[in-house]
């Protein structure tokens, strides 16, 4: 399985990882946030999980409610003793080039 963002870890956790992160929406766009491109990487080591996102603004109202949603469905998709820790991220900025084919379809672009 390829991801759309930058992914080091064990390869049994990606298809998880990606189903967990399928799941939560972006509700200004209504679209997953993997399919909008704010997820920039993963990164899976010593028992941790370092998840870097972005958002579509700086001056996204609903930041905090995404990086939230983004935790604890993470934290329900994979092992107990492993612990989640979201950072939002602003570089490079978000740029529409991030979406997927679906997501600008749907986006009309």
């Amino acid at each position: 399985m390829d991801a759309p963002f930058a992914y080091a870890g064990p390869p049994e956790l990606l298809p998880v990882t990606m189903k967990a992160l399928q799941g939560v929406v972006d509700p200004e766009v209504a679209l997953d946030i993997v399919n909008v491109g704010l997820v920039y990487g993963v990164t899976v080591e010593a028992g941790r999980m370092d998840v870097h996102l972005t958002m579509t603004s700086a001056a996204c109202p609903v930041a905090d409610v995404i990086v939230s949603e983004v935790e604890d469905a993470l934290d329900a998709a994979l092992p107990p003793e492993l612990k989640i820790h979201v950072e939002l991220v602003w570089e490079p900025p978000w740029s529409p080039q991030r979406m997927s084919p679906r997501a600008r379809a749907f986006m009309g672009w």
